[in-house]
């Protein structure tokens, strides 16, 4: 007796067919092809092509799409088919993930951006942030470093809390992460974006709002890929990428040094070298990276399983980070398909070795060129009184060793018709091991130490919900409730140990015992932990009338440990309303093919604060302000004391969002956008605050500032066309545009300080301010006006008394753009296919703290190397200072090809390999391979993290990690 898979054994006939769009004639990528009534079943390789074997002419291929409808295919005589897929309406039918639950995209009503892995940004990615830049209105992406595994900046709908941060919840298949970057980098590197189907990014509070306390920065979404039943595929991916500094600093030659330090009065110091120091710390690195999957399944179970090894060069020498992951994810189902088990389970080893960044490009860029890097021997060169940063290689390391496991099981049991019950339990492990090594050395002088920090974090979330869903003619409508409880448990723990001898035979971070000085006052150990619950109850109601009227609304309420006994509770509530116009009779003969306009309002919180900073907390310590004598003596008796006093009534920050938005769609679909009008308040601000009450320990408090408000406003497009000519070319173009408006309001303090100035003789000023009436991320700085005629520098007179103070600061423009524009085309002809896209901001300033730091006239009058920036102007005096000002006070603006690819797809069948091999392509990429600015540091999209007492700081680069310009060489096979 034949079994299901045997289809073939009985096969009369062979059909060779392709996939196309009706309307476009694409071929159609990944289409299931199964003959009906078994589970015999093929995918269309990436021409759209299928091969599949039939009984006899009778048989009837059933035919799935994602956006387009199912179709039923009787084979008869013909042995090739050609079968042309109708797209639902401008791929309204596309499901998208909106928490706890999917919907299809023509009827979500708030401000939702699915992007699909097909439209990721290629090359050398690390993290999910990276694949969606520029791809969304309303988002932006900041690449602020050039590390590999750096952190990467995102913001939604602009930033609005000012310690509290504004990083979105990230939530991958089900499981919120808590943001943490246990061993430093970015918390998400530990996922191989090769996994990763599709990301959804949840903008305004009416689609946010069933996150409650955490979806005040908005919410994405991260769905991996999972096996199809029926269909049975092999991937193997490699790549190989070359990558060089995009732009150096435009630093002297040994030439060029050694006529200007003279010309600027100075006394050279001339070691006959000429050394390009940037170029000996920088290397052309490479990355390499190699992915298997393989996914399939049977009637009742499906699975998907991938690895992946990915080793990347840093462009500094000694930098390199490596990564291995896997992942399996499992779907079985149970009793006539009632009980569904989904099981996903993540490992990955990431290992990272850096140099001491700031310390090597600092001496990199202000040393003098003419120094040799090399002894007459070959050796590195050693200086009792200079420095050699490729010695500074070799004397310092800094590896961090992190491993993270995430684990999720959702069994979903329907329990009668419509109604379907699912838990979700899921834990995320991770443990790091970081070791920063500095080796002991005679020349220079250095005592040897060793410092290792061991990190743990444990997030364990189990969630229980029902939905219920109903379908009776012009009314339609589902319900979801359930409950969420969430822990989270991170520890830390540190200690070090001094003076390594120098020349050792062995490395110290594997035998810390070789150093010689272990005392409790140099080398005490120090950790911390903490423990942070939540605990919620939410629920959605979405309707539906005659496939035109939407409403859906949803509530959470969120009980935290971070929060007041008072405010344990926080309650946040949205709805939101949708008319689809183009289901109306007046709109059915039209070239419209979709028009919804959406309209919504809600609330939500954060809650991004130090845990238990509401709980009392005592000290055991003896001094002068925890006790007090109880005679005529000094001595302060032992005891326990309070340091902070308990604060039960701090809550989170509110947000309240209202947004208006259109979806359209023309031409079935070859047009289509959306515009939204958004307008965001934060309030209920929470600050770090000197306390009120005199009889209160602690010299600082938390506290809500109740009047305090920032204010995020704008409007954001999107657009796109995609066409086929009548001799074969298929294209695209669109892009999306974000205007952006952003204000502190009713601050009750003149300026609240941050953004620390690095430096010599810098170290007590600061950058940013937040200030009423400007947005956040404000410089606030004297104005540089020019040179006395002394040659030194003059600044404004705000007040007019006459004297430059700290209270002739202005607000000098701020570091968010007020315009946000990325824009892309992609281009195919037959087998080969071109794409391009582009990111920009406007309206945005740097303040070059570099530049502050080291390239103003005394440094070159000091036989330190500057830019020719430094000594342009001739009447300045090579005695003259450089404080904070205006005058490192730069655009930041910038318009970058941040991605390109070109790549050809083979026909496998024309090969003679098809059947072995269903798809073979080849491709090239480059990635920021060109950049217009007016900003001459290393690159304009920087922010070095310079906050000052958690308040967050904005636009500062002082020697960020250089960015790469890369070239990447890609394999992609399918077996």
């Amino acid at each position: 007796m034949l079994g299901a898979f045997d289809v073939n054994a009985q096969a009369g006939k062979q059909i060779k067919g392709r996939l196309i769009d009706a309307t476009t004639k694409e071929a159609l990528i990944g289409g299931n092809v199964i003959l009906k009534g078994t589970t015999k079943g093929v995918s269309t390789d990436v021409n759209g092509a299928f091969t599949i074997s039939v009984p006899n002419d009778n048989s009837v291929l059933v035919v799935r799409y994602l956006g387009y409808a199912t179709q039923e295919v009787t084979v008869g005589s013909k042995s090739s088919l050609e079968i042309a897929m109708v797209a639902n309406s401008a791929d309204l039918a596309q499901v998208v993930v909106v928490g706890y639950g999917t919907q299809n995209k023509r009827d979500v009503t708030g401000s939702v951006k699915s992007v699909q892995s097909a439209a990721f940004n290629k090359g050398i990615i690390n993290s999910p942030e990276q694949l969606l830049q520029g791809k969304v209105a309303g988002v932006n992406v900041t690449s602020a470093t050039g590390e590999p595994g750096g952190s990467q900046g995102i913001t939604i709908r602009g930033p609005g809390g000012i310690r509290t941060g504004s990083t979105p919840l990230f939530v991958i298949d089900g499981l919120a992460l808590d943001n943490s970057s246990t061993g430093g980098g970015n918390p998400l590197n530990f996922l191989n974006p090769q996994d990763i189907e599709t990301i959804d990014v949840l903008k305004d509070a009416s689609a946010t709002a069933i996150y409650g306390a955490r979806g005040a920065n908005g919410v994405v979404l991260i769905t991996t890929k999972k096996g199809k039943a029926g269909v049975s595929t092999l991937n193997f991916s490699s790549s190989l990428g070359v990558s060089s500094i995009a732009r150096a600093l435009p630093v002297l030659s040994a030439s060029e040094f050694r006529k200007q330090v003279v010309a600027n009065g100075g006394n050279l110091e001339d070691f006959g070298g000429n050394t390009d120091w940037q170029k000996e710390i920088t290397r052309q690195a490479l990355t390499q990276n190699y992915n298997l999957s393989l996914g399939g399944g049977a009637n009742k179970l499906s699975y998907y399983a991938s690895f992946g090894a990915q080793a990347q060069q840093g462009i500094l020498k000694n930098n390199q980070l490596d990564r291995y992951t896997g992942r399996i994810n499992v779907t079985q189902k149970f009793w006539d398909d009632r009980l569904v088990v989904d099981a996903n389970l993540n490992v990955t080893n990431t290992n990272n070795e850096r140099p001491s960044v700031e310390g090597l490009l600092g001496t990199a860029i202000s040393n003098n060129p003419t120094l040799p890097a090399y002894a007459a021997d070959g050796t590195l060169a050693r200086y009792a009184t200079a420095s050699n940063p490729l010695l500074g290689l070799t004397l310092f390391k800094d590896i961090t060793t992190i491993n993270r496991t995430i684990a999720s099981i959702s069994p979903s049991l329907k329990i009668v018709k419509g109604l379907v019950y699912r838990l979700n339990f899921g834990v995320d492990n991770s443990t790091s091991t970081r070791d920063v090594e500095s080796l002991g050395s005679n020349i220079p002088k250095q005592d040897g130490r060793l410092d290792s920090y061991l990190a743990s974090n444990t997030n364990r979330l189990i969630e229980n919900y029902l939905t219920y869903t109903y379908d009776q003619g012009d009314h339609n409508f589902s319900a979801l409730v359930g409950h969420s409880y969430q822990k989270i448990k991170v520890q830390y723990r540190n200690w070090s140990i001094n003076k390594f001898p120098a020349d050792l035979p062995i490395d110290p971070i594997y035998n810390p015992g070789v150093g010689q000085e272990l005392t409790m006052a140099t080398n005490k150990p120090g950790g911390s932990a903490f423990i942070n619950e939540l605990q919620s109850y939410f629920g959605r109601f979405n309707y539906q009338f005659k496939d035109k009227y939407l409403v859906t609304a949803t509530v959470r309420a969120d009980g935290s440990s971070k929060f007041g006994a008072n405010n344990k509770y926080g309650v946040f509530p949205s709805f939101s309303l949708g008319w689809r116009i183009s289901e109306e009779a007046f709109l059915k003969n039209t070239n419209i093919s979709n028009l919804k306009l959406r309209a919504g309002w809600g609330q939500t919180g954060n809650q991004e604060i130090p845990s238990k900073i509401t709980q009392p907390l005592f000290t055991s310590t003896i001094s002068g302000s925890t006790s007090y004598p109880l005679d005529a003596t000094s001595t302060f008796p032992s005891g326990i004391t309070y340091s902070r006093l308990a604060n039960p009534d701090i809550q989170w920050e509110v947000s309240t969002q209202s947004n208006v938005g259109l979806d359209f769609a023309f031409g079935n679909g070859a047009f289509s956008g959306s515009i939204d009008y958004f307008n965001k308040v934060s309030n209920n601000m929470l600050l770090e605050v000197i306390p009120s009450d005199p009889v209160q320990p602690a010299s600082s408090v938390w506290a809500n500032v109740k009047d305090m408000k920032i204010n995020n406003s704008g409007l954001e497009l999107d657009l796109e066309y995609k066409g086929t000519t009548e001799t074969g070319w298929k294209y695209s173009l669109g892009g999306n545009l974000t205007l952006i408006k952003n204000e502190v309001v009713g601050s009750p303090y003149t300026v609240i300080p941050s953004g620390s100035a690095s430096g010599s003789g810098l170290t007590s000023a600061t950058i940013n301010g937040y200030i009423n009436g400007q947005p956040i991320g404000t410089f606030f700085l004297k104005e540089f006006t020019g040179f006395d005629d002394k040659g030194m520098s003059v600044y404004r007179d705000v007040d007019g008394d006459g004297i430059v103070t700290d209270k002739d600061r202005i607000a000098a423009g701020s570091a968010l753009p007020s315009t946000q524009y990325n824009f892309f085309g992609n281009l195919g002809y037959k087998g080969f296919d071109l794409s391009l896209q582009f990111n920009g901001v406007a309206g945005n300033k740097i303040y070059d703290n570099t530049a502050n730091s080291a390239f103003y006239k005394l440094k070159i009058a000091k036989n330190s190397n500057t830019t020719p920036a430094a000594y342009a102007d001739s009447r300045e005096s090579n005695s003259n200072a450089a404080p904070v000002s205006t005058r490192f006070l730069k655009d930041g603006g910038f318009l970058r090809l941040n991605n390109a690819t070109l790549g050809y797809t083979f026909n496998t069948q024309k090969l003679g390999i098809s059947k072995w091999v269903s798809a073979l392509r080849l491709s090239v990429t480059g990635q920021n391979l060109w950049i217009a600015t007016n900003y001459d540091g290393f690159d304009p999209e920087v922010n070095k993290d310079s906050s000052m007492n958690g308040v967050l700081s904005y636009g500062i680069d002082y020697l960020s990690y250089p960015k790469a310009k890369s070239v990447i060489f890609g394999l992609n096979l399918t077996f």
